[in-house]
């Protein structure tokens, strides 16, 4: 069985007072992210059967708990969507509901999904060394956030606005590059290699 139906026993038939989050079951919400014996993980997605003896379970740290192994994960990824901004900025005064979609290449449509996929479950930001040095660091999220945006031809910043959010010790330049955030990633995003091209960018950028 997984984790989340171990712990949904639990609370049907031990303690109804355990609090812990969930919706799809299915490792695509992001809401039953935790610490399984230390490690960030979703519940919905841990198989008990892999561990041997004890299963020690923790909320995620660095987010506000709310009971338990609940924590508000989406208050800090709220903050954290509204500081870098993370939507289309259309330089268009006004909407044009009339205007046909731009188009794409295959390969930089599938390029932006795969960045598409993470799920806000806080687990690289758990994982990730700067963060727990550094509360104002924007994580791993936050960066694959940024490169996704940046790669979208329908975002009409510049490299110099990119390099306003995110070019100092709160963004790419304060990632040591211990590779905890890559190493926890339930949906395997390609977060160091993303993090790296932030990194060449804005160095290119700064000294032009």
């Amino acid at each position: 069985m997984t984790l989340y139906v171990a712990l949904n026993e639990i609370r049907e038939h031990h303690d109804n007072s355990l609090k812990f989050d969930f919706v799809c079951r299915a490792g695509i919400c992001g809401s039953c992210s935790m610490l399984v014996n230390g490690r960030p993980t979703l519940a919905c997605r841990t198989l008990t059967s892999k561990y041997d003896g004890h299963i020690t379970l923790a909320p995620l740290p660095l987010f506000e708990l709310i009971g338990d192994l609940s924590v508000y994960t989406g208050k800090w990824m709220r903050g954290l969507n509204e500081r870098l901004e993370t939507w289309i900025h259309d330089k268009e005064e006004e909407l044009n509901v009339d205007k046909l979609e731009e188009r794409m290449e295959p390969a930089l449509a599938d390029e932006i999904y795969e960045l598409d996929r993470c799920v806000e479950c806080g687990c690289c930001v758990a994982g990730c060394g700067t963060a727990q040095m550094n509360p104002g660091f924007v994580g791993a999220v936050g960066l694959n956030k940024v490169a996704r945006y940046q790669l979208d031809p329908r975002d009409k910043r510049s490299d110099d606005d990119y390099y306003e959010l995110i070019g100092n010790e709160d963004g790419v330049f304060g990632c040591m590059t211990l590779l905890g955030c890559e190493d926890v990633c339930p949906k395997d995003l390609p977060l160091q290699s993303k993090i790296a091209y932030l990194r060449r960018m804005m160095i290119k950028n700064a000294l032009q």
